[in-house]
């Protein structure tokens, strides 16, 4: 079972920063994320997975002044994760870049970087921006339409990963004697001209040690699956059955064929948001507390996210969420937020108490055993490789996850004791892969 600490701040409730055992400036305490990655090393889990987002997210000022979500106060992550690869060893980083708001030389660059900073421990997620407010913040009035993201998006990533492979492993020579700093047969010029880049190259960074950073995709609609198919390594996902879990994991890894690719080319590590008590009458006391921290402003503000971002203050709170036009945001999240709504009859305000913590991810409240049953079920059942754990606060959500969780794991043979490599890629059990350059030159000798 691999294994992400998804690390948002204070915590991945509405309300943990309000929570009286949270770190409330955490998005601006370069120490607290050193504590916390230091800890999930020394756990073993694979990796740091943070998200991001280029601008806060709307325009009720009531409503963002009583949350520290919405990217509100936070580091840039690749800045953060390049200091906390200064701090660690063997733990792999994933930070998120937007396909929307980047250039592909820009992103290719600052992660070949991050993974020769690290050693070989760096990720990237790529993601296309889902808010408005972000596209204000880069020239335009609106926003790509969703087609268009993903077609962005696809390109994006075929001409980062032909950056990447710029110069071949031993390109450069760095011969004092002969004057020769690298080979000019191992250097490659992209010339890349496509719909919507065009970009020249090469990559001004040497093939890093990973050859490729690993790429993860966080995304499950139509799109986002034809996507990860082609081009993601690791898959960041959402569902709350088993059932949508296992038809997903089934429907991904089935696309990968057509690809050329294997099933274990592709690491499924759904998001799973876990409130873990020495008892379950412990464990709820701890999510009834966090619960009576949200503020109904934020409530309402979290679900109108969630479902397209549109205003629903017009609506009561203890109504039925209305009939909603498709959203140019997440469809994916709204999908699962409207039926999780409709398949459990929630009002507005009872939809918000249910999602105020994962935000449509799974939500499990337990023991360590009863996270354990419910974390092995599925991964046996082939609904997912691993998960991204998302600490209902921080610190102690991820110290209760590693003292009552992780020892149930190893106990079942679920979860390493020791790493088994060097690299995020060694860990997660995915190959290294292989300049294309080389590739192309071994088949011409060979033929």
């Amino acid at each position: 079972m691999r294994l992400g600490a998804f690390l948002y701040p204070s915590g991945h409730h509405i309300a943990a920063w309000r929570h009286p055992d949270s770190q409330a400036d955490a998005g601006i305490n370069f120490q607290h994320y050193v504590r916390l990655a230091q800890a999930a090393e020394a756990a073993k889990f694979d990796l740091v997975f943070l998200a991001d987002g280029v601008g806060t997210r709307g325009d009720n000022l009531d409503f963002l002044s009583r949350t520290a979500h919405s990217y509100i106060a936070q580091f840039e992550p690749i800045t953060l994760l390049s200091a906390l690869a200064a701090v660690t060893s063997r733990i792999g980083f994933v930070a998120t870049a937007s396909t929307s708001f980047n250039e592909p030389y820009h992103v290719a660059r600052k992660f070949a970087s991050l993974d020769h900073i690290s050693g070989g421990r760096a990720g990237w997620n790529l993601v296309t921006s889902s808010s408005e407010h972000e596209a204000k913040n880069f020239n335009r009035d609106t926003h790509f339409d969703h087609a268009e993201r993903y077609g962005r998006a696809d390109e994006f990533a075929t001409v980062v990963r032909a950056l990447w492979d710029s110069w071949e492993d031993d390109a450069f020579l760095r011969d004092k004697n002969s004057g020769r700093f690298f080979d000019p047969d191992k250097r490659h010029v992209l010339d890349h001209k496509g719909r919507f880049f065009q970009v020249k190259g090469p990559l001004n960074v040497a093939r890093s040690p990973q050859g490729h950073p690993v790429l993860v995709q966080a995304g499950s609609s139509e799109a986002g699956r034809t996507l990860a198919a082609r081009t993601a390594e690791v898959i960041f996902t959402a569902q709350q059955t088993l059932q949508d879990a296992t038809g997903f994991y089934a429907d991904v890894k089935g696309r990968l064929a057509v690809n050329g690719r294997h099933p274990d080319d592709l690491k499924i590590m759904p998001g799973v948001f876990p409130i873990v008590g020495r008892t379950r009458a412990e464990a709820q006391e701890k999510f009834e507390e966090l619960q009576s921290l949200i503020d109904p402003v934020v409530g309402l503000a979290l679900v109108s996210g969630l479902t397209g971002g549109i205003d629903l203050s017009g609506y009561p709170l203890d109504g039925p969420i209305p009939e909603l036009p498709e959203t140019n945001a997440s469809k994916s999240r709204q999908a699962l937020t409207i039926e999780l709504a409709r398949r459990e009859n929630l009002t507005i305000r009872q939809l918000y108490l249910r999602v105020a913590g994962a935000r449509g991810h799974w939500q499990l409240v337990g023991t360590g055993q009863d996270i354990a049953d419910q974390l092995e079920e599925r991964f046996v059942n082939h609904g997912a490789d691993g998960y991204n754990v998302m600490p209902p606060t921080l610190p102690g959500g991820l110290t209760d996850f590693i003292e009552l969780v992780l020892p149930e794991l190893r106990r079942r043979g679920l979860f390493r004791t020791e790493y088994e490599g060097q690299t995020l890629r060694e860990n997660l059990g995915l190959a290294r892969p292989v300049n294309r350059y080389q590739t192309e030159r071994q088949a011409v000798l060979e033929n």
